[in-house]
């Protein structure tokens, strides 16, 4: 469909378009776009070439002599000459780029081409509008009337001309299709003169449009207008599956973008030995698993092994001048490449962000390390504060760098703050099993607790550990000692 938005004008007389940049919803703008590059250059109007490049519905183009000299700008709506009527198309081509194309297509500069009466009017463009809402109901008509009729053929699109006197049928099919009932059908309902023309499986992807798997639009539907043939050894020599799914476009071939890089990847291989037979080793046969073309690396493998062992073409030139030579290398672990040229340069990225996770969870703060401020004795160690969890309100308590330090873990003191211990100097203190420690000095009084557990004395008002009343005894047991109350009893 023919974008409508390069014939509204602005203000000023100026071309307005739909500022859509590629998503114009009237017919596509971008639809087999042209760029002129000798735009630039001002050349009057009587010396201009006199034929122009017309764009017609999805993409389809024709030429047109400008008899009339008239000044036409890319993107205009003209009213042109067809057989039997008229037609409204846009201008996507003027100047000496029209000539040039011609000569691409062979066309002929004679008087066979067909003449532009005038610009449109917005009267044409109006009836031209009503002209193409009859365009979808006669697409779904005629496709149940193909139906009804048995035939083996695809409608794909219909486009009527703006006089509405003529339409035409785009279809696709694999064999001969024999449509002349079709025809008198199709006249009789639709009151117009029908144009049946058949379409390959490519054009017809290009005229539908639609999104490709690298995420872009067709090519065929955006600038591809000459399709080359596509075989499957196009895809061998770029070392592809062959996965019809994989390799096939949204037409059902195989896909034009795998002649595009074709020719480098012929004049890479050339570098490349053929290995028909594995090569002969003192180790075993090694065969050949894989082969990076632009990298000029090939992968062996032994039978026996699941190791592949990759080797620079040099090296497999060498080898394979000693095999012709009756020689064989001993192994194939000698020739291995380095490798950093195998994965260092590819997997860069990847260790870049690894490296970039890992120094954020080690700076990540634990919970308590909050608050705290700068030690003025160790301006570059950690604030003061931070070193103790759970310590948040600062001091050099939690400090570690301000401890001092300790001979051993188990000679220092227990009593006082870290900063002020002294180290242990009495050899008797509460080291060795418990068994063997000895008393400690009585400083407490009768009822102290310390040293082993068979010399202490009684506490006093208790006796002995099977006389004493049961803790658990909450019930109507009275309470032996009347002066403490029952353990059920407390609050």
């Amino acid at each position: 469909m023919g974008c409508s938005c390069g014939s509204t004008k602005d203000k000023d007389g100026k071309t307005a378009g739909c500022n859509n940049n590629g998503a114009c919803s009237t017919g596509g703008c971008n639809k087999m776009n042209v760029f002129d590059w000798l735009s630039n250059m001002d050349m009057p109007t009587e010396d201009r070439f006199n034929v122009v490049e017309v764009r017609f519905k999805n993409g389809r183009k024709e030429f047109f002599r400008n008899s009339e000299k008239l000044n036409l700008t890319t993107g205009d709506a003209i009213v042109v000459e067809v057989p039997n009527g008229h037609h409204i198309g846009h201008v996507s081509l003027q100047g000496e780029l029209v000539r040039l194309q011609m000569q691409k297509k062979k066309v002929a500069n004679d008087g066979e081409i067909k003449k532009v009466y005038r610009i449109a009017h917005q009267k044409d463009l109006e009836k031209f509008e009503e002209v193409k809402k009859r365009e979808m109901p006669t697409l779904y008509r005629t496709r149940e009337i193909i139906r009804d009729l048995k035939l083996e053929m695809k409608l794909s699109d219909i486009e009527y001309q703006a006089d509405n006197m003529k339409a035409t049928f785009f279809y696709s099919a694999d064999d001969r299709v024999d449509f002349r009932e079709l025809i008198k059908l199709l006249a009789g309902e639709f009151k117009i003169r029908v144009e049946m023309r058949q379409i390959s499986l490519r054009q017809e992807a290009g005229r539908l449009g639609g999104i490709g798997v690298c995420g872009r639009e067709l090519c065929c539907s955006t600038w591809l207008s000459d399709f080359k043939n596509v075989a499957t050894s196009a895809a061998r020599y770029q070392n592809l599956s062959l996965n019809p799914s994989k390799l096939s476009g949204q037409c059902g071939r195989l896909k034009c973008c795998l002649n595009y890089e074709l020719e480098t990847y012929m004049e890479a291989l050339e570098d490349i030995p053929k290995v028909e037979t594995p090569l002969l080793t003192e180790k075993g046969e090694a065969v050949l698993q894989k082969t990076d073309i632009f990298r000029k690396i090939m992968w062996f493998g032994f039978k026996e092994e699941n190791t592949w062992y990759p080797l620079n073409i040099e090296r497999v030139n060498h080898i394979l001048r000693m095999n012709s030579e009756g020689k064989r290398p001993a192994t194939l672990e000698i020739d291995i490449v380095e490798e950093k040229i195998m994965s260092g340069p590819l997997n860069s990225d990847l260790d870049q962000m690894d490296k970039r996770f890992k120094s954020k969870s080690r700076n990540k703060k634990k919970p308590g390390n909050k608050g705290g401020s700068p030690n003025p004795q160790n301006p570059q160690g950690p604030p003061t504060g931070q070193g103790n969890q759970g310590n948040r309100g600062g001091g050099n308590k939690g400090n570690r760098d301000n401890r001092q330090n300790r001979p051993n873990k188990d000679q220092g003191d227990i009593q006082g703050p870290r900063e002020n211990r002294q180290n242990r100097s009495n050899q008797n203190d509460i080291q060795g099993p418990r068994e063997n420690k000895p008393n400690r000095p009585n400083n407490q009084g009768q009822n102290d607790i310390q040293g082993p557990r068979e010399n202490r004395p009684q506490r006093s008002n208790q006796g002995p550990r099977e006389n004493k009343p049961n803790r658990d005894n909450r019930g109507g047991n009275q309470n032996p000692n009347p002066n403490k109350p029952k353990p059920g009893n407390q609050p």
